[in-house]
């Protein structure tokens, strides 16, 4: 027994890692900064490790001017993208800085990032961005529709737009002012329709978590609490979001139904007043190390005050037990 649970392990570590491997997987990121910089309470002597992700949330820890922010990941694919937004900050005005990673495109990219960006890029960063930078932003899809997770949210906008055709009525919930009207919709034109029984069945499919970047043992985890199927959990925690929660501010649902952010609806690096602060020279805080964590610490010299390590730990918690016990 515990042989085929060792084996069924292997596969889905496998599967995880070839779904990931050599992609660029979050396009943005999903943790909430606000309740982040309310338990971090950044002062000016700070100094900062964060797991880059997006780069998103670095670039809004930079706003509360800690001394300094080291966004650490293993990946260098997510790195690139936290230098292109860096040097997009140093170098583009807020109109083109908006186009680019508000709207998700732009359509003189590749101009723009030879003559301005890719000189202050590293050199692996380059040769991704020489490849990959005019397709992810010069097309008619957006950025946020790129990568592992954003081609995810491209099946499920397809899902909505060509299978079940309920468009105007997703826009409706987004744009509802009240819980009554969310529901109203909701309950009317959404939940009959939506939750069918094979798009279920595909949620509860390792292959979906594995887009999302939800790795084995945090199903496993998962699974252990829940009173249903993970599909069922899904479910239910869309329901929250969309029926309870506050929709007006929700950038983090908007741009993976929409591919987009708005001016009024977006992370707070995306503002116009603290895009300006971060140019003026926050942005020059956050220095970018591709690296697993304990090989940044062994070399580092400063002392780390303040750490946010999402859940790397996770995905090193069975297939890297000696490294995480290292770290």
């Amino acid at each position: 027994m515990l042989l085929l649970q060792s084996l069924k392990n292997l596969g889905q570590n496998l599967g995880f890692n070839l779904v990931h491997q050599q992609n660029l997987v979050y396009v943005t990121c999903w943790e909430d900064p606000r309740l982040d910089r309310v338990a971090l309470n950044l002062q000016s002597d700070d100094t900062v490790l964060v797991i880059t992700s997006a780069g998103c949330n670095a670039l809004e820890y930079a706003l509360d001017e800690p001394k300094q922010i080291y966004a650490v990941d293993v990946n260098p694919k997510q790195n690139a993208l936290l230098e292109l937004k860096i040097a997009a900050i140093r170098e583009l005005d807020f109109e083109q800085f908006f186009q680019l990673f508000g709207r998700g495109k732009l359509p003189n990219f590749q101009e723009i990032y030879t003559r301005k960006l890719r000189s202050h890029l590293s050199v692996t960063s380059q040769a991704y961005w020489d490849k990959q930078g005019n397709k992810f932003f010069s097309g008619n899809r957006s950025f946020y529709f790129r990568g592992t997770t954003g081609n995810f949210a491209l099946a499920v906008n397809y899902y909505i737009d060509r299978i079940l055709k309920i468009r105007p009525s997703i826009e409706e919930i987004l744009n509802a002012t009240t819980p009554a009207e969310r529901q109203e919709i909701y309950c009317r034109d959404i939940e009959p329709v939506f939750w069918k029984d094979w798009f279920s069945s595909l949620l509860n499919s390792d292959f979906v978590l594995w887009m999302l970047g939800v790795p084995v043992q945090q199903r496993q985890q998962m699974e252990l609490y829940l009173e249903g199927s993970v599909a069922n959990f899904i479910r239910q925690r869309c329901e929250q979001v969309f029926l309870e929660l506050p929709i007006q501010d929700n950038y983090f649902w908007r741009v993976f139904l929409q591919g987009e952010y708005s001016l009024d609806c977006c992370p707070e690096y995306l503002k116009e007043e603290n895009f300006q602060r971060l140019k003026l020279g926050l942005v020059d805080r956050i220095q970018v190390k591709t690296s697993t964590i304990t090989n940044f610490l062994e070399s580092c010299q400063e002392k780390i005050s303040r750490f946010v390590l999402l859940d790397h730990m996770d995905w090193l918690s069975q297939s890297s037990q000696e490294k995480l016990q290292q770290e």
